[in-house]
């Protein structure tokens, strides 16, 4: 932690706890629908409202030297491009959308067709919206997930689907990981079989494996290392995780964001809807000098590009 005597040894920006030039939050959210894939539609909810409540939050993290947010709902789970358009227009933050379906959760969000998809079916359909984009905006990485380990055959399709995606798009990987580093591991191997390489691999939550070994492995194979949901209540867990990849010489390979944001369509409201400062206000001022701007700013565009 920085104590106020060291305060002199650490960049203004970081004595601050403020403001971070020119950084990007890797996963965040704006809206999401958990109804399930097939019972989403576009109706359920006023983009109007979601604009409102989503708004004044991206305009606060403006302030904090934020320029990018990769927004990380994937398709039926409420990705809405157009709205993310909206947003980033009104507030000059730029908010990236994705391609891909999302196997975790039982595969309650993988639709019914996709279910009967091979690998090559599913990904000629997200490289076209890449090439094509999906309502005027083009997708800028692939998000996915898996449901454990072992991974069900389901699994594996989508993640080859997302490697031949990679391959032929030269998008990121981020894939919401249940299943800890063991799930991680064998993704990682699916795509080094379909010519993907380790460092188009972006392991999504991996703050809930509390191994460490499975952290330096996965960094150390060449996969992007993700520690998100930073909160006050995992605070201190988050830190950890970080500080531990530095002392191991892997702080080049970790990601950091805080799963934030969660409009939840059918709630009021839609619900508590989580802002993006917290790692700004209470994470950068507890790390080391230069920590934050790599976490945060060099790291990001290292992992998924400009």
């Amino acid at each position: 932690m920085i104590r106020r005597r060291d305060l002199l040894l650490v960049p203004l920006a970081l004595q601050r706890g403020l403001r971070l030039p020119d950084s990007v939050l890797v996963h965040e959210h704006i809206l999401v629908d958990f109804i399930g894939a097939d019972k989403i539609h576009p109706g359920r909810y006023d983009p109007e409202e979601v604009f409102r409540v989503a708004r004044p939050k991206l305009e606060e993290l403006r302030r904090y030297g934020c320029v990018r947010l990769l927004e990380c709902t994937p398709q039926y789970l409420g990705r809405d491009p157009r709205l993310l358009a909206r947003l980033s227009e009104a507030t000059g933050l730029e908010i990236w959308t994705n391609t891909g379906i999302y196997g975790a959760a039982k595969h309650r969000y993988v639709p019914a067709w996709a279910r009967q998809a091979s690998a090559e079916e599913l990904a000629r359909r997200w490289i076209r919206e890449v090439r094509e984009g999906v309502d005027g905006v083009r997708p800028r990485f692939i998000k996915t997930g898996v449901s454990g380990a072992p991974l069900a055959e389901l699994d594996r399709t989508l993640i080859r689907a997302a490697g031949l995606t990679s391959l032929e798009t030269g998008l990121t990987i981020a894939s919401h990981t249940d299943g800890g580093g063991r799930a991680a591991a064998e993704q990682l191997e699916l795509l080094a079989a379909v010519g993907v390489e380790p460092a188009k691999f972006v392991w999504v939550h991996a703050q809930n494996e509390k191994d460490h070994t499975w952290h330096q492995r996965l960094a150390r194979a060449g996969a992007w290392v993700e520690f998100d949901g930073i909160a006050p209540k995992t605070l201190d867990w988050h830190l950890e995780c970080v500080r531990h990849m530095a002392r191991a010489g892997l702080l080049e390979r970790v990601l950091v964001s805080q799963d934030a944001g969660w409009y939840r369509v059918g709630e009021p409201g839609g619900g508590n809807f989580r802002g993006y400062t917290f790692i700004y206000t209470d994470f950068v001022p507890q790390l080391e000098a230069g920590w934050a701007t790599q976490l945060l700013t060099g790291n990001p565009r290292t992992a998924f590009g400009d």
